[in-house]
């Protein structure tokens, strides 16, 4: 059975038959005028042009997204054909009641009635009748008899981090050239004349060989030239690390929340 608490829960869902046949989508929830309860749901088939099907809510299951009815979807097909305009008449109400073997459960003349119907019975017009006023204590919008508190909620930001991939870094080695110049030492010989007088220690070697003929005398001179050598060594080890900075960055959104205002006289604070 759907309870009061389930109506909200209930509209949107899916509709399904005893046989589990999809039968549509629940469209309204039609609500007892003496009790306030949940009475009837209409379903929309689809089926039907404008019109939706009524089925009682009495032995209805609400199971996650779906709403199970007790009856198979040709006993929903043939239903009485009523139009869900916001109220149900005693005669359609009494009909639907003897269609589905619920004609002993209608005793009350009145109709089931969505949220914001009104008659004389409901003068203050939260939808329950003034006589049953203490089996129901408030009613929302929405058609929920609820008890004296309103609930009021807001958004709030949950805030955290994801890890993304930002970009890529890579080694790469390659050639450049470039000029080193470097200062060598080199020594040439050259060749100096020295003339020396002749005395008694070099006279033997001055009159050794003829006294006059013609000579001559050959020097090699030498000289160092630079010479260069090239070898690959290694100087150094370059690889890549990857360090975590942590930088504080600040997030804005929009959240909603909901206020609640009293309208109404001072004099029923103190009441």
């Amino acid at each position: 059975m759907i309870t009061d608490q389930q109506v909200s829960q209930v509209i949107g869902k899916s509709a399904v038959a005893s046989d589990g046949s999809e039968l549509g989508k629940v469209g309204e929830v039609y609500l007892d005028d003496e009790t306030g309860r949940p009475e009837w749901a209409t379903v929309n088939t689809g089926l039907f042009g404008t019109k939706e099907t009524f089925l009682p809510l009495e032995h209805a299951d609400l199971s996650g997204d779906t709403v199970r009815f007790p009856y198979d979807k040709d006993k929903v097909k043939e239903a009485p054909r009523v139009d869900a305009d916001g109220h149900l008449t005693p005669d359609e109400e009494a009909e639907l009641y003897r269609y589905y073997g619920m004609g002993d459960s209608y005793a009350a003349p009145a109709a089931g009635i969505t949220p914001g119907a009104h008659d004389d019975r409901d003068r203050d017009g939260d939808g329950v009748y003034d006589d049953v006023q203490d089996t129901a204590v408030g009613r929302d919008t929405s058609g929920m008899t609820t008890d004296t508190a309103m609930t009021r909620s807001e958004e709030q930001l949950r805030v955290g981090t994801q890890r993304v991939e930002t970009g890529k870094a890579r080694l790469r080695k390659y050639v450049v050239t470039e000029n080193v110049t470097e200062t060598v030492p080199v020594s040439r010989e050259e060749v100096r004349i020295e003339r020396e007088p002749i005395t008694d220690a070099n006279i033997g070697d001055a009159m050794d060989g003829p006294s006059i003929s013609e000579e001559e005398h050959e020097v090699v001179l030498h000289a160092e030239r630079p010479v260069v050598e090239k070898e690959a060594v290694p100087v150094e080890r370059v690889r890549l690390d990857v360090n975590t900075v942590t930088e504080q960055e600040q997030v804005s959104e929009q959240v909603r929340k909901e206020q609640i205002e009293f309208d109404g006289d001072q004099q029923d604070l103190r009441r």
